[in-house]
């Protein structure tokens, strides 16, 4: 049991004392990954002290950036640098250093890439990762950061496999799934799991899928859940806009459902210029997706706003009448729990965790993925079973403020990083 009253005194020491370790994230800042801008700053809040770094830049040039996520950009350091002659040679001559005075551990790192499985990934991909490793275990060494946390089973926990087994400190991984859990061969996702200290589940479907791919790891999976911030627990609900807004949001990608929820509203009976379909988010479905609504006859009541920063979409959200999200493949989508905070009702699909978040019938509606009828059938409901509708709002509400609080849930995993730190040996920041 690690001991809370302990970690909040630690919390509390000076800074030359606090627990340091590194964030590797694969894209940082994103839009659609707001959530890692908001742990990392409340974990710092906390008494961390966290360095980031990031595989790739920013999705949006910097001049785009909110004031927030410039200042995180401005400190993190990219394993992928600006595409300029300057940054890449400073990379190449990075990687040629750590070879002439860390010999063993590019060994070990070669060794650690060549027991992968070996028919999921081309040697040339495996150098790239490896060259990724050296560069960052270089840059913690010269942080004296002697932890590593990452998000996600993908390439960018590869870099980090590699360069835990090269470079010899802990590491710590969260799992978000179900994307991470269809190519396990190719992402490595047994090795990783065996190979990492601790591993965080953002919902019992993931860590269900984690024990299916390795049963040894049961005692080191814990499940943390994501959530949303109490503020926006607290935020009064706007009046829902006038006319009515059915409103999705997230990329515009297949796996999001897109074109079942246009086909869905296009079958709703028919309806007063005062209902409208609201997508935020952008992606390469775009342009099928503007065809499809054409096609349906539907184009003037479909409003398409492209990516908007987290700021407006709450906006967006908190004025909507209905928030559906009719994706075919989800982890827990945080999107969701901010629509349920903010007295939305929700509709969305019995896939992976999500129907941990949503009881259909108490606390929303949730429908078969890719069941055009059933989410018209819903969403005909709310729109017009007004006492359902504010039943279904207030129980999310009160869903969120109990199980999704992201302070709480962030306690807990500040309980965990604070003993990995505690445990991690300062062995590898002096020499390899």
């Amino acid at each position: 049991m690690i001991d809370r009253s302990s970690l909040l005194s630690d919390s509390r020491t000076s800074s030359a004392s606090s627990p340091r370790l590194a964030y590797l994230l694969s894209v940082y800042p994103a839009i659609s990954h707001t959530f890692f801008l908001r742990e990392i700053v409340a974990l710092r809040a906390r008494g961390f002290q966290i360095h980031t770094a990031s595989i790739n830049p920013p999705d949006r040039p910097f001049a785009q950036l909110p004031d927030e996520e410039q200042q995180e950009s401005s400190a993190t350091f990219y394993l992928q640098p600006p595409r300029t002659s300057a940054a890449w040679l400073s990379r190449i001559a990075s990687v040629f250093a750590a070879l002439l005075t860390h010999p063993i551990v590019v060994f070990r790192g070669l060794r650690a890439a060549a027991t992968m499985p070996r028919s999921s990934i081309a040697w040339s991909l495996r150098l790239a990762y490896l060259a990724e490793a050296l560069l960052l275990g270089r840059w913690m060494r010269r942080n004296s950061l002697t932890h590593l946390h990452v998000h996600f089973g993908g390439p960018v926990s590869s870099v980090a496999l590699l360069a835990a087994s090269a470079w010899r400190f802990p590491w710590s991984l969260t799992l978000h799934g179900p994307g991470e859990f269809h190519d396990q061969a190719s992402a490595w996702l047994r090795e990783k799991i065996l190979a990492v200290d601790r591993i965080f589940a953002i919902s019992d479907f993931t860590r269900s899928q984690i024990l299916r791919i390795a049963p040894e790891a049961e005692t080191k999976t814990f499940v943390i859940r994501l959530g949303v911030q109490p503020e926006l627990l607290a935020q009064p609900r706007s009046l829902p806009s006038r006319p009515l807004e059915i409103l999705c949001t997230g990329r515009l990608v297949s796996a999001k459902g897109q074109r079942i929820l246009l086909q869905a509203f296009a079958a709703l009976p028919p309806q007063s210029e005062r209902l409208r379909l609201v997508f935020i988010g952008d992606g390469p479905d775009r342009e099928a997706l503007h065809a499809l609504a054409s096609s349906l006859g539907i184009a003037a009541q479909v409003e398409w706003t492209g990516a908007l920063n987290h700021a407006s979409t709450l906006d967006r959200v908190a004025r909507a009448h209905l928030f559906v999200l009719a994706s075919f493949a989800e982890g827990l989508p945080v999107a969701l729990m901010e629509a349920m905070a903010l007295g939305v009702p929700c509709i969305s699909t019995f896939i992976a965790g999500i129907p941990e978040l949503i009881h259909s019938g108490e606390n929303g509606l949730l429908v078969p993925a890719g069941n055009v009828s059933a989410l018209t059938a819903a969403m005909q409901q709310l729109l017009h079973d007004q006492a359902l509708h504010r039943r279904l709002a207030e129980s999310a509400h009160q869903t969120i403020a109990e199980q999704y609080n992201l302070e709480r849930n962030l306690d807990l995993l500040a309980e965990h990083l604070h003993a990995l730190c505690a445990a991690a040996s300062p062995e590898f920041a002096s020499h390899a």
